[in-house]
């Protein structure tokens, strides 16, 4: 078994926001390591304590992907973290022969080697 991990900030407090950067964050997950739906066992999703207007996970739904077992969860509080960041590990039931982790908008800083 393989995991993808991802993450996206400076995610503004508000459902719209929060739902189009995990779209794009699972899109872009998506597309770099040629996977689909079927690909995916599940994923869990961490939020920095400044969102709680909606919950990512709800992007699996949204993108029509009902066989994605997802959860929330709050990710611990870290001095100098990024704010407004959305996480992902995304758990695969395939083995690629190279992963590729996606770190989008300010959330580039925490992987600079991506």
């Amino acid at each position: 078994m393989k995991s993808i991990r991802g993450a996206i900030a400076v995610v503004k407090n508000n459902e719209d926001s929060i739902m189009s950067s995990s779209k794009k964050l699972v899109n872009e997950i998506l597309i770099r390591n040629a996977i689909t739906e079927n690909d995916i066992e599940f994923a869990i999703f961490t939020v920095t304590s400044d969102i709680s207007e909606a919950f990512p996970a709800k992007v699996f739904r949204e993108l029509e992907m009902t066989s994605v077992a997802a959860i929330d969860t709050l990710a611990p509080n870290i001095d100098g973290d990024l704010s407004g960041c959305i996480r992902i590990l995304i758990y695969l039931n395939k083995d690629l022969a190279e992963v590729n982790h996606v770190y989008l908008d300010d959330a580039k800083k925490l992987r600079p080697d991506r």
